[in-house]
């Protein structure tokens, strides 16, 4: 069809095939760039501060630091990294007041395996907390190392 107006007919005619395509499904592909976009989302949103394990336990001796577990009570009670104080994740916006006077101190955000931590760390960074990284790994990891648990 529109070879006439090409010196290279082949290539130029795959061109249109191309543009045809793109024109015809233009919903489906609209459709597949938004929801790639929206499963893009939840990672964008956790993407806060990760410490490992070793970096953790330097943190805590090395400096004022507050440990945040967010699991439920009753994981928490199960055993807990020794001074940590428990907000389960969701009270965590109701009691962020508890938290106001750690504003500029380390807050390490710790949970089972690290998901809600990074939940938490994100809630907490919104909350204009300056230095919050929450544990990866999270207690899982500790434990896996061997590493003191309070019960």
């Amino acid at each position: 069809m529109f070879g006439h107006l090409f010196y290279n007919d082949a290539v130029n005619l795959d061109y249109w095939i191309c543009v045809k395509f793109i024109i015809d499904n233009i919903w489906l592909i609209g459709l597949i760039l938004i929801s790639g976009g929206a499963l893009l989302v939840p990672v964008l949103q956790r993407r806060g501060a990760k410490v490992s394990l070793l970096q953790a336990t330097q943190l805590m001796n090395q400096s004022k630091c507050v440990v945040l577990d967010v699991r439920e009570a009753a994981e928490f009670e199960a055993g807990h990294i020794k001074s940590a104080k428990n907000i389960p994740l969701s009270d965590l916006s109701k009691r962020l007041g508890e938290l106001e006077k750690q504003k500029s101190h380390a807050v390490i955000t710790v949970c089972a395996k690290g998901t809600r931590s990074a939940t938490a760390a994100a809630m907490l960074n919104r909350a204009a907390f300056t230095n919050v990284v929450s544990l990866d790994g999270g207690m899982a990891a500790w434990q896996e190392q061997g590493l003191p648990v309070v019960k």
